[in-house]
Order: structure tokens, then sequence, then C-alpha cells
């Protein structure tokens, strides 16, 4: 059984005075949605999402992993007001959220190797980035854009960052995605694994290995088999390298 409620953390005292049309209040602290296991935890799970609303598909996923025992933490991403839907929060705002997120777990007495990362789209992006940046326990990006390309100027493109990732990362793709088009995910592949830590790239026909969605055909005995696959990956990696 687990808990639900909402939350916020202070961010750091470095964080830059707020633009004139950013609330101060929202500023100054980050809006969390939380999920907790009932009873003691075995680390946390910071999710990074592009939307400000929680479909029912990505609250049940969440729910999922924090009955498997970890505090899972989502901030919201846009809460400064100034950032488009769909365009992700890169550079600073995105460090300084995840940080935020960060001490909150840290508090609560999850220790850094026991935290773990997961985004999907441009979120799975960002969580690649806190991967290279940040000393956690492991990520995991689902249909991560800006392979070759970086997808905004306060992103780097993934197969430049890929040899710098300091966590243990696994990126989940389709072979029929044009955002991830096949031959840049291979690309990918190859560049993370130059990395000095653990790193699997996993492709998939169609687009049915996001668990964060809803499903398009339940009685499609090969979209259920993609849905199951990726989500036990997610689960069994973060089970392999948080300890």
């Amino acid at each position: 059984m687990s808990v639900s409620y909402r939350d916020d953390a202070p961010l750091g005292a470095d964080d830059p005075t707020p633009a004139p049309d950013r609330p101060a209040a929202s500023a100054a602290r980050v809006p969390l949605r939380v999920i907790e296991p009932d009873g003691s935890a075995r680390g946390g799970i910071i999710v990074l999402h592009e939307s400000r609303e929680f479909a029912d598909e990505l609250l049940r996923l969440m729910a999922s992993l924090s009955s498997e025992g970890w505090i899972v933490v989502a901030p919201n991403l846009f809460h400064r007001g100034d950032v488009a839907e769909g365009e992700g929060v890169f550079g600073p705002d995105l460090f300084d959220d995840f940080d935020a997120s960060f001490d909150w777990l840290v508090e609560r007495g999850v220790f850094p190797d026991c935290t773990g990362v997961l985004g999907f789209d441009s979120a799975g992006t960002a969580a690649f980035q806190v991967a290279t940046d940040r000393p956690i326990g492991a990520a995991v990006s689902v249909a991560a854009p800006g392979i070759i390309e970086p997808i905004t100027v306060r992103a780097v493109a993934l197969i430049e960052a890929a040899p710098r990732l300091r966590a243990p990362w696994l990126g989940l793709y389709s072979t029929d995605d044009p955002a991830t088009p096949a031959d840049q995910v291979e690309q990918l592949r190859d560049a993370a694994a130059a990395a000095a830590v653990a790193t699997l790239v996993v492709s998939y026909p169609g687009l049915r290995h996001r668990p964060d969605r809803p499903g398009f055909d339940d009685d499609d005995d090969a979209d259920v088999d993609t849905l199951i696959d990726a989500q036990t990956r997610i689960f069994d990696w973060f089970d392999a390298h948080l300890r």
C-alpha cells in the first residue's frame, strides 16, 4: 500500500532572484508529487516529466515503483511559469529543481547512491543530463530525443554527453519513433558504451514501450509483451543499481 501526497522543497541558496514575471513563492520552492511506500523505504526515484498534469498511466507506474519500496518524487518542472509545455526544462533550472528533490530525499534518509532518476521524452533527455552531472545511483530515459542535435540551446546532444555518464544508464527507444531515428539510437548505443559505468540501450518495434502512456491495443499480445518487458527493465535496472 502506498501513500500519495503533495509537498514542496526549497531551492538552493544560490538560486538567482526571481524575474519580475515569476511569482517569488513559486520560484523559491519546487512543488512535489510524492508517493511513498507504506513502511521502510529502500531508496528514492525522482521522476522528471514534461507535462503539468500526471496521466493515470504515469501515476500507476509511480505507485508500482513505490510498492517496490521506493519513495517516488516528481518535481513540477514548470513552476517558474515561463516554460512552454513540451519545451522541457534544461540548464541551471533543471539542476536546481533536481537538487531540491534530491535534498528532500536525503533529509528523509535516502543515500545518494540509492537515488535514481527516470524521465520520458524531453524529460528523458533531462534525466540523461542529470546522470552526467550528479552523483546518483542509476538513471532511465524513455524515448529521449536530442541524440545528434541538442533539443534546446540549454541541452547537450546525447552522443556528445554519453561518454561522461556518471550513473548506470538505461535507454528505452522505439525503432518506429521519428523523433529518435533508429540509426541515431545505434550511434547513441556506441557512444554510451564508452562511459565508465554500465549502460544499456534497448529498441522496441512499435510504440508500446511507454508505460507512462495509454495502451494502444490491450488485446494485441505483442503490445502487451512489449509493455511488460519495458516496465520490467525499468524496475530491474533500479533494483540492480540502487544499493
